[in-house]
């Protein structure tokens, strides 16, 4: 089966003072640098997003998805998966 990669990104974003003092704070209790632990914060966040309340926000916003296939389209596909 063909699993999707995404390339790394970056972002420049802004914290309040406050916030960056904080997460140093934590970054160091944890012995790590603010950028890995901000990213493994980000990781995690990621990690726990609902599967299905992403699935029902795409099919709003992108709603290309429910659009049937044609009947050549699924015989190309079948033909293709070897069934």
């Amino acid at each position: 089966m063909a699993t999707i990669s995404f390339e790394d990104k970056k972002k420049l974003i802004n914290i309040k003072g406050n916030t960056f003092y904080l997460l140093s704070v934590a970054a160091a209790r944890k012995g790590t640098n603010l950028k890995r632990y901000i990213e493994e914060l980000l990781d995690k966040a990621a990690e726990d997003c609902n599967d299905v309340e992403m699935y029902e926000y795409l099919l709003k916003v992108a709603p290309e998805g429910k659009e049937r296939v044609s009947e050549q389209e699924k015989l190309e596909f079948e033909d293709w998966l070897g069934l």
